[in-house]
């Protein structure tokens, strides 16, 4: 039954699906349900693949692509993408750790967030684009289970970095080798079901980009926060979508 929770848990929080639950949950679950953050990706991206092979009947592929990230966005709150502009505002303003994390809590949009957040919108939709139509819903499909493990690594392998709370306190906290470790077989039978050994190949990449990304973005506060979490998820789907398109130049197709 703990795992039942956890996984709509997961669900409730990283979607704007209407799953109701009548749980208690402590800040345990939310830790700890980051096992299922990836097969919560998997539901998003089978929504997405859906609506991607309904719009291939009357666009482009391009023109669809665009539409799949306009859907990815509403129907994930845009949750992820809040923490990429929010990060990206606070890491690079060259400012002491302090006011770091006083910016990337604060509510106002500064230079920074707008292009971060203009910058992997327009690689997503590119990328997406260039994958091809013969492997775009496979790709579509897995694009948020990539994200979504670079949550669940970031949060395992970090301390948070704010001393008092915090939206990602419960999930860093709670969230250790344990998790991550139990999260990437998810992981990797998810790629595996859907695109085989090539996709078992590719999926390595996004993993290794999610540990190296929150040593990289946490460094100057000393660890990763929520907004650092979100951030990674982001990056995470970028270097997947890259990965995808490189592997088709070089004759694998998912």
């Amino acid at each position: 039954m703990v795992y039942i929770k956890r996984f709509f848990l997961m669900l409730q929080f990283l979607t704007i699906l209407p799953v109701r639950t009548r749980f208690e949950a402590s800040p345990e679950d939310y830790g700890k349900g980051l096992v299922f953050a990836p097969a919560a990706g998997l539901v998003i991206g089978g929504i997405l693949a859906g609506v991607f092979c309904l719009l291939g009947f009357v666009f482009p592929c391009f023109i669809a692509a665009v539409f799949i990230i306009v859907s990815y966005i509403v129907l994930t709150g845009g949750l992820h993408l809040d923490g990429l502009g929010d990060t990206f505002d606070g890491v690079f303003s060259n400012r002491p750790k302090e006011r770091i994390l006083e910016i990337m809590r604060d509510s106002r949009v500064g230079t920074n967030a707008v292009l971060a957040i203009a910058a992997v919108l327009m690689l997503d939709a590119a990328l997406l684009a260039g994958v091809g139509p013969s492997s775009a819903a496979k790709v579509i499909a897995l694009m948020p289970v990539a994200g979504r493990i670079g949550s669940l690594i970031g949060a395992g392998s970090s301390t948070y970095a704010r001393s008092g709370e915090g939206l990602g306190k419960s999930f860093i906290d709670c969230c250790g080798i344990k998790e991550i470790i139990c999260g990437l077989v998810i992981y990797f039978a998810i790629f595996f079901i859907i695109a085989g050994t090539a996709g078992l190949v590719i999926s390595v990449i996004p993993a290794i980009c999610a540990y190296i990304l929150v040593k990289l973005l946490g460094r100057k506060i000393g660890g990763a926060t929520g907004d650092i979490l979100g951030a990674v998820c982001e990056l995470n789907q970028v270097a997947f979508l890259a990965s995808a398109v490189i592997s088709q130049t070089l004759g694998v197709r998912l």
